[in-house]
């Protein structure tokens, strides 16, 4: 896996680029003299921990040929205060299934994604205490 950095202005402004030509813009906050015209790095760490989640908690419900229509994730964390590295200390996800999927079923899914599967997740964990929650909206036949 290789990704290339590239500078778009001539403060803070770049663009990550992947191998296959898949680009984000990351900026840094205004208050150290950058635009804050994208996402700031540890916002896109937040961002991967959800996206990686996100695709495991899909994977395991559709193996279970469970009716997943939509799903979202709250994100918040809180970063060490007053050192350097400020790593994130405390991350909570909060799930928001849209579906037919059973509580126990969703509880599960996220739990394995959290605890077991998600890679950025068990980074995050040598420095952070991850919590999550979940709720499900149900489709109504109506509604589908």
């Amino acid at each position: 896996m290789k990704i290339e950095i590239s500078r778009l202005d001539d403060a803070f402004h770049m663009q990550a680029t992947n191998e296959e030509g898949k680009t984000v813009e990351m900026d840094a906050a205004l208050a150290i003299g950058g635009h804050n015209a994208a996402m700031r790095p540890m916002q896109m760490v937040l961002a991967a921990l959800g996206g990686c989640s996100a695709i495991d908690v899909i994977d395991i419900l559709k193996k279970q040929r469970l009716h997943l229509k939509d799903i979202k994730l709250q994100i918040s964390a809180k970063r060490a205060e007053g050192v350097i590295p400020a790593v994130f200390t405390d991350i909570h996800m909060h799930f928001i299934l849209t579906g037919d999927i059973p509580d126990e079923k969703a509880a599960r899914a996220i739990q394995l994604s959290v605890e077991k599967y998600c890679s950025v997740a068990a980074m995050l964990r040598a420095t952070a205490t991850i919590s999550h929650s979940f709720e499900t909206l149900s489709i109504h036949p109506h509604q589908a």
